[in-house]
């Protein structure tokens, strides 16, 4: 029976580039921050980690060379989330007819599609929770229901707030995020590219239902303004505390709100 683990331990990757450089990498349960020059191997080495936990997630055994260990240690997989940042056009015309919403244009607007489904999920199991909750007998349970609510309403806060300065809010009385700007009702898929990256990552980590999950980033703060990108990491903490965040990044300003000691270079999990 296969179990899964609240956040993995140690990344090892036998050949980064054709046969050299073995890598080794410890990982703190909270936050890990990779960084370094262009073309060092960060994205290479998220992306060799992420494609061993989507090719193989099914299997008892790491295979391409990547052997990733979790804890509790006899755990075999993990719950995961990937994040891409770059708003590239969506040029596959069979991508496209397998949405009926011709507005998706780019990658982020597919991104935040598959979202919205996500966020109709976390609704609905919300609900019932509060359900099987109140029916419980627990004589806490209001009080632990009125903090599920919470949740949502925290998340819609920040995003508001984060967005204040455009005048845009969360329509808060429909089950798909919509916003509303000056009377006007706006679409996710018409925000501005770094509009559509915060939300994504902020909606991905509140449908995360505060379980533990591994957040994969690949440099999240290229569409980011400089005050987003200083915040996105607590923000995310916020929202889900028993995530695990792995990041590349090119940026001082993801780091250097308290995250410092949590920069790992390149080089230094070098091992050959």
């Amino acid at each position: 029976m296969k179990k899964t683990g609240d956040y993995i331990q140690r990344i090892e990757i036998d050949a980064l580039w054709s046969g050299r450089r073995h890598v080794v990498w410890e990982l703190s349960p909270t936050v890990n921050i990779l960084s370094g020059v262009n073309g060092v191997g960060k994205s290479t080495i998220l992306n060799r980690v992420v494609k061993q936990l989507l090719e193989y997630r099914d299997l008892d055994r790491n295979l391409d060379g990547v052997t990733l260990t979790y804890s509790p240690e006899d755990a075999d997989s993990v719950r995961f989330d990937v994040i891409r940042s770059f708003d590239r056009s969506v040029i596959s015309g069979e991508l496209l007819q397998k949405v009926s919403d011709m507005k998706l244009q780019t990658e982020l607007d597919l991104q935040l599609y598959m979202l919205q489904r996500r966020y109709l999920d976390y609704q609905v199991n919300l609900s019932n929770r509060m359900i099987a909750l109140l029916t419980s007998g627990d004589p806490d349970a209001q009080q632990r229901a009125q903090a599920m609510v919470g949740e949502k309403a925290h998340f819609q806060d920040v995003v508001d707030d984060l967005f204040a300065s455009t005048g845009k809010t969360i329509k808060r009385d429909e089950n798909e995020i919509r916003f509303l700007q000056y009377d006007e009702v706006l679409e996710p898929y018409q925000l501005s590219s770094g509009e559509k990256q915060m939300l994504i990552i902020l909606l991905t980590v509140l449908v995360q239902n505060r379980e533990p999950y591994v957040l994969f980033m690949d440099e999240p703060e290229v569409s980011l303004h400089f005050e987003w990108q200083k915040r996105l990491i607590s923000l995310v903490r916020d929202l889900n505390p028993n995530a695990q965040v792995i990041l590349t990044t090119h940026s001082p300003a993801v780091f250097m709100d308290g995250w410092m000691d949590c920069v790992t270079d390149v080089d230094d999990i070098i091992v050959g």
